[in-house]
């Protein structure tokens, strides 16, 4: 765990101490620029003090304001006294810092150009281009008793259409995991089941039993409780998963044409074995 959430930790948990009197006395409209605490000369702001708070996790939600507002502040007093005592950052850190704040740039650039990259028409187009020229595809209700053998199967048949009810005798003597629920299989489109017992279940009419059908599985009889036609999703339904495969599409695009324009020269590093990237003894 990093020293600074550690930090943060103990003065949320811990301190409790009271909001500064300058923070509550201000009479002007506060803003980023606000001082909260001055630190040996150093000014912590509103602006500190809420980019802090952004990083917190929703755990931190259930805090009441003031008692939050204290932990905050006193982490970035006890960050900032620490700071201070410090004249050079070991290189390791100050390189670290480089890349953060090359990442949250980044970050934010992608973001800027988000902002208008995915409109309301791209999600209609993507939309139509998705279920537009669709034909409702047809969904099938069936049950099943499920033998291990042949003769099982032409047997249970027989007691069927000898007008044995379907559901108890799927209850009674089926092997499979809907047995218990009378066969019962609920609703499924096509490319769901095993082809065999597709096929079956497509050839049957409402309230047909079919002969035995062989799969992987053993030996089925099979009735087709009745037939629908898919609905096609509103565009309300799929507008998030639509917005978001655009967003990812999008952002993909950005990034990869921000690399593509960019002027880019690299010396040459064959010479470089890529394990020194272990070697931190280099930054020393």
């Amino acid at each position: 765990m990093q020293i600074h959430l550690r930090l943060l930790a103990i003065s949320l948990f811990a301190l409790g101490l009271s909001g500064p009197a300058s923070a509550q006395e201000e009479s002007t409209a506060p803003d980023a620029d606000t001082v909260v605490a001055t630190v040996n000369g150093e000014d912590i702001t509103l602006g500190h003090m809420i980019a802090a708070r952004a990083t917190l996790d929703q755990r931190y939600d259930q805090f009441p304001p003031q008692e939050l507002w204290n932990g905050i502040l006193q982490q970035l007093i006890q960050q900032t006294a620490l700071a201070q005592s410090i004249e050079s950052l070991p290189p390791l850190i100050a390189l670290t810092l480089e890349n953060e704040q090359r990442s949250l740039k980044a970050g934010e650039a992608i973001e800027r150009q988000l902002a208008e990259a995915v409109t309301e028409e791209d999600i209609q187009a993507a939309y139509d281009a998705a279920y537009g020229n669709i034909d409702p595809e047809e969904e099938f209700n069936a049950s099943h008793i499920l033998v291990e053998t042949e003769e099982e199967a032409i047997a249970v048949k027989e007691e069927i259409d000898g007008g044995a009810n379907f559901a108890a005798t799927a209850r009674e003597k089926s092997t499979g995991p809907s047995g218990p629920n009378g066969g019962e299989l609920g609703w499924f489109g096509t490319g769901m089941m095993v082809p065999a017992f597709e096929a079956a279940t497509i050839a049957l009419e409402v309230g047909e039993v079919s002969d035995p059908v062989q799969t992987q599985f053993g030996w089925h009889i099979i009735t087709l409780n009745d037939t629908r036609q898919a609905e096609i999703p509103a565009l309300e339904d799929v507008r998030t998963e639509l917005q978001n495969n655009l967003t990812t599409a999008a952002a993909t695009e950005i990034i990869t044409k921000a690399g593509e324009q960019a002027e880019v020269e690299m010396p040459e590093t064959d010479a470089l074995d890529p394990s020194i990237l272990t070697q931190r003894d280099i930054l020393e």
